[in-house]
């Protein structure tokens, strides 16, 4: 007979030791992100059968004024077997300790792929006109695991929160990634569009080079993403969000993170935040300066960070979240077609869910935050 499932505080140490022993694991999921995100509080929690851990995850509460209780959020994750078949304990062994501890809701993101569309499929689809959305198009590929873990979490209460156009306040539903596992730099390249290839190869030739920085750029990366933020009329952050983030992440470990710089004689073209956890590496903030566009520094800055995952023994690059439309007139489709050219593929994830434990507070909480 197994031993029952429990759940429990841990330290940071022991949540670090334990997601050292997976191939990988979101990076929201890391201790050092609860330091970064210091407008929540954070905590680490252990699933344990019996004595033996079999899971952790990074809780980020959210209060509620004066009340005390909290939304509990786990952004993709947590960090457990999805294709457990002890998956529901697991879930009502989160709820039960959660909801003994104060929570009102529960909030999870599983990281699971639940679906795959190619580059083919989606260039195909892009030039269809009775295709708006990839949830319109037939996917290359359904994961099991994700399908089945749906279903659960459905049968458990949750409530999927669905987002108009695969962005929402959360974490994104819809992500592009390039598969490394069993590819050379070779056949990274053969798997890319002509265009692609083809910019690539301007960048060399016209003298672009790309290097990784040190703390000491964040302000040079910041100054670049400011005005990307200006063109592209998005609300930026902070530097000394960067900061923080640099420094926690690379304290917790030196390879975590990097920022990356492309340049042409002493001009900054582009620059981006790179971070791995295991067999996962991610672009997670990118920028461009509108000076020397022809040069490519973006495509340079990609490729560079790509063969650097590969090297470091990584099985995915991920380019994060895309929306839900394949359009011709959407505003977003520029950036849908420059992360196809790369040859990977649209992953739509299990999305993020909700459990309300008090669902009184919970749909007060839901009004607010349709309001606001």
């Amino acid at each position: 007979m197994s031993a029952p499932i429990t759940v429990r505080d841990i330290t940071a140490d022991e949540h670090l030791a334990w997601l050292r022993t997976q191939p990988s694991a979101s990076f929201l999921q890391t201790p050092a992100w609860g330091d970064v995100k210091t407008d929540w509080r954070h905590e680490s929690l252990g699933w344990f059968e019996g004595d033996t851990m079999v899971g952790a995850a990074l809780v980020l509460h959210r209060s509620l004024p004066k009340l005390g209780r909290t939304l509990a959020y786990l952004p993709e994750g947590p960090c457990i077997d999805w294709a457990s078949p002890r998956l529901v304990e697991l879930l009502r062994a989160l709820r039960d300790h959660l909801r003994a501890t104060g929570a009102f809701a529960l909030r999870i993101g599983p990281p699971v792929p639940t679906q795959r569309w190619q580059a083919p499929t989606i260039k195909a689809a892009i030039g269809d006109v009775t295709k708006a959305r990839y949830d319109q198009v037939l996917p290359d590929v359904l994961e099991p695991v994700g399908t089945a873990v749906v279903e659960t979490l459905r049968r458990l209460g949750f409530r999927h929160l669905s987002p108009d156009d695969g962005f929402s306040a959360g974490q994104p539903e819809y992500v592009f990634q390039v598969p490394l596992e069993g590819r050379s730099e070779a056949d990274l390249l053969a798997g890319m569009n002509q265009l692609w290839r083809r910019n690539i190869k301007k960048t060399e030739k016209n003298g672009v080079t790309v290097r990784v920085g040190d703390a000491s750029d964040i302000g040079t990366f910041h100054r670049v993403y400011l005005e990307t933020a200006e063109r592209d009329r998005f609300t930026p952050r902070g530097v000394e969000y960067f900061e923080r983030m640099y420094r926690v992440m690379s304290t917790e470990d030196p390879a975590r993170i990097r920022v990356y710089l492309a340049e042409h004689d002493s001009d900054v073209l582009a620059a981006t935040v790179f971070i791995r956890v295991g067999e996962h590496a991610w672009y997670s903030y990118g920028a461009s300066t509108a000076a020397k566009r022809e040069l490519q520094g973006s495509t340079a800055i990609q490729w560079r960070m790509m063969r650097d995952a590969l090297e470091a023994g990584a099985t995915v690059y991920d380019l994060r979240g895309i929306t839900n439309t394949l359009a011709e007139d959407n505003p977003h489709i520029g950036l849908i077609r420059f992360k196809v050219g790369t040859g990977g593929e649209a992953v739509r994830l299990a999305g993020e869910w909700d459990l309300p434990l008090n669902r009184v507070l919970y749909t007060a909480f839901d009004l607010y935050m349709r309001r606001r």
